[in-house]
């Protein structure tokens, strides 16, 4: 019997969406999760009594605990399909992306790699911020999630899948800081769409140049952050 969710996300969104799934199903035991120690940690009866949930997570789920989860794990990206891995809204600014979104989709050993669940996508319009794209995505990937959390909070049974497929080129900690790593030759144009992508330097990938055996890494100024509404805040994968 499904009683326990557990839900691994940030304190900012713990209070929020579990109160989503207790709404759904009062007889839900929601348990909040922020860590890969946290999770493994978790004992075998609850596992098997229990569904996971990641919502813009850069935690990667141990394959053991999806396997012993006896009512399957799903994960809200903050990223369309045609972006899997890390930093998408990242590598969405770099490619000058047109359209981008956030993908709902059940959990498998590979990262961003199992059934599409749910969708949504919005047009960009090039030049875009990182920062104002995240927000943008952050909200429709809390729409998803409060679109899908009935089924997910009362209904034992897998999702219905979509027939949508993942993009093949799946970002990750290697491949960003390999685009980061700037050549001494390298074209203006290429540079400032590098820098407009990772010039925030999320999760500690920033532009390097490497000359004469020294190591120079990109440090942007210090501007006064602007106020923002309460839901306004970078995402992970």
């Amino acid at each position: 019997m499904l009683d326990t969710i557990l839900l691994l996300t940030g304190a900012t969104e713990q209070p929020v969406l579990s109160a989503r799934l207790v709404a759904c199903n009062g007889a839900l035991t929601v348990l909040p999760i922020a860590s890969r120690e946290a999770l493994v940690a978790v004992p075998e009866d609850v596992l098997a009594r229990a569904r996971l949930i990641g919502f813009a997570t850069p935690v990667v789920v141990p394959a053991p605990v999806l396997e012993a989860l006896g009512y399957g794990a799903y994960n809200f990206h903050p990223g369309p399909p045609e972006f899997p891995g890390l930093c998408p809204a990242q590598y969405a600014i770099y490619t000058g992306a047109r359209r981008f979104g956030v993908t709902a989709h059940r959990m498998v050993a590979r990262v961003d790699a199992g059934p599409i669940v749910g969708v949504t996508t919005f047009d960009v319009t090039p030049p875009v911020a990182v920062r104002d794209l995240e927000i943008m995505s952050y909200r429709a990937l809390a729409r998803v999630f409060w679109e899908l959390a009935p089924a997910l909070a009362l209904f034992p049974e897998p999702l219905d899948e979509l027939p949508l497929q993942w993009g093949a080129n799946k970002s990750s900690r290697r491949s960003a800081e390999a685009l980061c790593e700037i050549a001494p030759d390298i074209a203006k144009d290429e540079l400032e769409r590098i820098v407009a992508a990772f010039g925030e330097a999320p999760f500690g990938i920033a532009p390097t140049l490497t000359l004469h055996g020294h190591r120079f890494r990109l440090v942007r100024d210090a501007e006064p952050e602007a106020a923002s509404e309460p839901d306004q805040k970078p995402l992970a994968s």
